[in-house]
């Protein structure tokens, strides 16, 4: 493609326009771990590639570091697909097409996966050089991350002699995150039974929201479609007899969902209809600055056989009961989400519905308190609760070498001090602080823009700063 092979630093846009040019969404990443084993075999690098496609490169230490601690350099190999709704690129089989514009780079259509090839980039550069000064580096490469950090959870480390890990996956220059929220996805198995019921068939649609990530953007207040839909169709229920045939919204966990579709047979369209309005009134007063393009429709429509009585009025409890958005704030770090959970797919099935949350916390027996909530309300619904992903949190060190080291070069290059910050949001370093006692870690990354949509784009300069910014900190880790 050779679109980025007059940026500078050379190395480092010449091994990302590489990476753009394999396909690797999540669970799409052989080819690309594939290829970072043959980057190491060219270069007689120690190497272990694992069932998953998680990578490990290892390259000994530089004349006068050898007695140095090693230094874990850390990303993920998977990308977030997402393209505009014209765009006829098929991302499972086709790279990207890069494009430069002014100070970014982005791809044409579809997600650009600076999140997180960036940090591959990086470490293949390092790992590639001859003339910079380093100790022992162990280049960490992760898969589907992005669906519940898998490869993280399922990755050997046996291997790894480091104890400090810089991970390259943030998106904001001069932000060094230092502690995150642990998690979970607890999908909640609601059976229900379906009846014949006569009556008008309409289809309701909820959609305009805002959405956003369901960690750095849960305190924002945004309106969620799915709980909205439980309010909606309660009170439509409450204008005329209802059932509900079908109710799906939001496709990821970890996303607030921005629109939910549900399939219903009422007595009384009319009166459904007026309900409807008037609730739609009601949200759009509610959330006229967080969502003020929020939108209720209801058409008519055709349906399958509804759930019987029983089975619609458990839908709409849980729908109305279950827990969601921010449940506790830091008391510790001022503005700080300590735990939440976020509604994120509604799915149905003929004889399911599957309500899956993307639960969070710091603090893990509130995390463990929101899994109780959640089992215990599904319980007397007759339904269950399934837990997948678990991953802990990531604790602030008070003490930590590796996070003053950096600070001490930002000063020097930046001439301001950086930011330091808790996320509530799941990192990978959490999961490995957990699997490495006494991991020292710090998070840091170029400055990317809407990530994860069309629209993403990264900032060439930020990535050079950040480059002459990482070489430093490994100049000075003997």
């Amino acid at each position: 493609m050779n679109v980025l092979s007059n940026l500078e630093p050379k190395s480092v846009f010449r091994f990302f326009e590489d990476l753009c040019a394999i396909p690797h969404g999540s669970r799409n990443t052989k080819a690309i771990s594939d290829y970072c084993v043959a980057f190491a075999k060219e270069r007689g690098l120690e190497h272990y590639q694992d069932s998953d496609n998680n990578i490990i490169i290892i390259k000994e230490a530089t004349a006068g570091y050898e007695n140095a601690p090693a230094i874990i350099l850390q990303g993920h190999l998977d990308m977030v697909c997402e393209k505009e709704h014209d765009c006829s690129k098929d991302m499972d089989k086709e790279g990207l097409d890069l494009m430069v514009e002014g100070d970014f780079v982005t791809a044409k259509g579809t997600t650009l996966g600076g999140d997180d090839g960036i940090a591959v980039a990086m470490a293949l550069a390092i790992l590639d050089a001859k003339d910079i000064p380093h100790p022992r580096l162990e280049a960490v490469f992760t898969v589907d991350e992005e669906i519940g950090m898998l490869g993280a959870v399922s990755m050997d480390v046996s291997p790894l002699k480091g104890r400090q890990l810089l991970n390259l996956d943030s998106e904001e220059e001069g932000v060094f995150t230092v502690s995150c929220a642990g998690g979970n996805v607890s999908t909640c198995l609601l059976p229900i039974a379906r009846a014949p019921f006569q009556g008008s068939a309409l289809t309701v649609t909820i959609s305009g929201l805002q959405g956003g990530h369901s960690g750095t953007e849960i305190h924002k207040g945004r309106a969620n479609s799915n709980m909205l839909m439980g309010r909606l169709l309660q009170a439509m229920a409450g204008a005329t007899e209802l059932r509900v045939v079908e109710v799906n919204g939001g496709l990821k966990d970890n996303a607030i969902p921005i629109k939910t579709t549900a399939q219903v047979l009422v007595a009384d369209a009319a009166a459904a209809k007026a309900a409807a309005q008037e609730m739609g009134a009601c949200f759009a007063a509610e959330y006229r600055v967080t969502d003020p393009n929020v939108a209720v429709t209801v058409e008519d429509g055709s349906a399958g056989e509804a759930m019987d009585a029983a089975s619609t009025k458990k839908v709409l409890c849980m729908l109305t009961c279950l827990p969601n958005g921010v449940q506790v704030m830091s008391a510790d770090i001022e503005g700080l989400v300590q735990t939440s959970l976020n509604l994120g797919i509604l799915a149905t099935e003929n004889n399911l519905v599957r309500a899956s949350f993307c639960v969070r916390s710091s603090v893990d027996s509130q995390k463990e308190m929101l899994k109780a909530r959640l089992a215990c309300l599904m319980e007397q619904l007759g339904g269950s609760v399934e837990y997948f992903g678990e991953y802990s949190g990531w604790e602030y060190l008070a003490d930590s070498p590796l996070r003053e080291r950096l600070v001490a070069v930002f000063r020097e290059q930046y001439s301001r001090e950086p930011r330091i910050e808790a996320i509530h949001a799941g990192v990978e370093c959490g999961i490995f602080a957990g699997k490495l006692p006494g991991l020292d870690c710090v998070s840091i990354g170029p400055d990317l823009f809407e990530i994860h949509t069309p629209r993403e784009r990264m900032s060439i300069s930020s990535v050079q700063r950040l480059w002459a910014f990482v070489l430093e900190v490994l100049k000075r880790s003997k």
